[in-house]
């Protein structure tokens, strides 16, 4: 034991509390893990960002939150692949969809369902007023082989478009870019990822079927609360977290109540925290 050699004056106090910290932070790991217990948690997730109103405020702020979220994948070992992207007409970005590919992604991730709220001074505001944004938050499960999701084809329709970047090469000549419309739930799947049409056929289909089991995984929660009696507050669509940089600096999660004055951390990646939380007040039920 480390403790031991420290009382013998054969290790220093940095080593010992360093060690500890380490200690400390595989058990949360540990205990983190213990709440993913669903077999939907160990699989890799689709995150879909939506900005809201607010012009290009909304669309700058949901590009914050796309870095964000690539941040923390990085952070953490995870790979990620850009599905959709659509930029806003003069910064930001409007939606994107990509891909975090690893272990218990989902698990990870799927507390991050739900609308976040940025309050501070904007930069596109000449008149330097303090302005409320808001963006959108989708965690879907990234299915496999293992799990079979039927659709009716004769349930979906389709849509081409160009895709591409700002111009020049980056911009396709031909309709690679996809849209899917499934009748049945209202979904709409855009993907631009590849060149090719069928392909991007393809992943758009991977799309919907991923969403329509996230759908079916609310199903089944909403029937198991109604039969318990009680009322989580997860649902899709709350607010979940508010980001204030004006008129003092805040990141609060409404639903645990953990909160931190570093902001521009979380901004940078740092989200292991509030996941923590979430999961362990929420993960194992």
């Amino acid at each position: 034991m480390l403790f031991d050699f420290y009382e013998l004056g054969e290790a220093k106090e940095d080593e010992l509390e360093a060690q500890y910290k380490k200690a400390v932070n595989s058990f949360e790991i540990i205990e983190a893990r213990n709440m993913l217990r669903r077999e939907e948690d160990v699989l890799g997730a689709i995150v879909k960002l939506n900005s809201g109103a607010g012009g290009t405020e909304s669309l700058d702020w949901t590009e914050m939150l796309m870095r964000m979220y690539l941040r923390w994948a990085e952070k953490n070992g995870y790979k990620v692949r850009e599905l959709n992207y659509q930029a806003g007409d003069e910064a930001g970005v409007k939606t994107v969809t990509f891909e975090v590919t690893g272990d218990y992604a989902y698990g990870y991730l799927k507390g991050e369902n739900g609308v976040h709220r940025l309050v501070r001074i904007s930069p596109f505001n000449s008149q330097g007023k303090r302005q409320t944004t808001f963006s959108s938050v989708f965690v879907s499960p990234s299915i496999d082989d293992s799990i079979e999701i039927l659709v009716n084809m004769s349930d979906i329709t389709w849509d081409t478009f160009r895709s591409g970047g700002a111009g020049g090469q980056n911009v396709n000549k031909v309709e690679t870019g996809v849209r899917l419309h499934h009748a049945p739930s209202g979904i709409v799947i855009e993907n631009t990822e590849s060149r090719s049409q069928n392909q991007n056929k393809e992943n758009a289909l991977r799309l919907l079927k991923s969403q329509l089991y996230e759908l079916e995984l609310r199903r089944k929660q909403e029937e198991k609360d109604k039969i318990e009696g009680t009322k989580k507050k997860i649902e899709w669509g709350s607010q979940i977290r508010n980001y204030t940089l004006h008129p003092y600096k805040l990141v609060k999660d409404v639903r645990t109540g953990i909160e931190t004055s570093n902001v521009q951390a979380v901004l940078d990646g740092e989200l292991n925290d509030f996941i923590k939380a979430y999961l362990m007040e929420f993960g194992g039920e």
